[in-house]
């Protein structure tokens, strides 16, 4: 096979997988289910057999992607528009432990062993099942907790702090280039962003990584 040919499949290949994924939106990704994760290897699979075997053509697995993305957004659709298909399609949260008691059925069940349970509730900055009330494992292989009341974080409202209104950070400059629409969005424009750069001794964007404007904290800059 020529090298030629090889970057052509491997340009369609990409293009055509990035498109599925794109098309099968954000969730696959960050929310991957078993049938996910297998959906994934498959089309990898179908890709790399255009690349390496000679006897199957680009055409035709760039068809069998285009099937197969297909299929995987019709599931998509039909675990959406039909709710009670949900838990057989895509499976559903477990309750591992309750009222802080270790369920050992629903333990095997999910597949799962003490030590891979401590290893999940780790992740989660948890060290002893007996600060937990509640634990449930989800569809994804990720597990969410609940504490019990002494072990909680406790909140601005318990230590009876002013509550203030949160803000979220919007990126002005990256990379030394202004981004018009968030700049928009925060309602300035480019002269304001000018002004606010001379007050920091920058005369050009191009000196600037990074800029974020934060409502009652300013203007933060870092310089290339």
């Amino acid at each position: 096979m020529h090298f030629g040919d090889i970057f052509i499949e491997l340009i369609l290949g990409f293009i055509a997988l990035f498109i599925i994924t794109k098309v099968l939106g954000k969730t696959q990704i960050t929310q991957i289910t078993t049938f996910d994760f297998i959906s994934a290897l498959v089309l990898g699979e179908l890709v790399g057999n255009a690349i390496f075997d000679h006897e199957v053509g680009i055409f035709h697995i760039l068809y069998a992607v285009f099937i197969w993305g297909i299929l995987i957004f019709v599931l998509e659709m039909i675990t959406q528009k039909f709710s009670k298909t949900r838990g057989f399609l895509e499976g559903s949260p477990t309750i591992i432990i309750r009222q802080g008691q270790i369920l050992r059925e629903s333990l095997k069940k999910s597949k799962l062993d003490v030590n891979q349970l401590q290893h999940l509730i780790r992740s989660k900055g948890v060290f002893s099942i007996r600060e937990l009330e509640y634990a449930i494992l989800e569809t994804d292989g990720t597990i969410s907790v609940l504490k019990k009341a002494p072990y909680e974080t406790p909140t601005k409202r318990d230590l009876q702090l002013n509550l203030e209104q949160v803000n979220i950070p919007i990126t002005l400059i990256s990379d030394g280039k202004v981004i018009n629409d968030n700049l928009t969005e925060a309602g300035f424009n480019t002269t304001w962003l000018e002004e606010q750069l001379r007050q920091q001794n920058i005369f050009r964007v191009e000196e600037v990584m990074y800029a974020e404007w934060l409502e009652g904290s300013g203007l933060h800059v870092q310089t290339i």
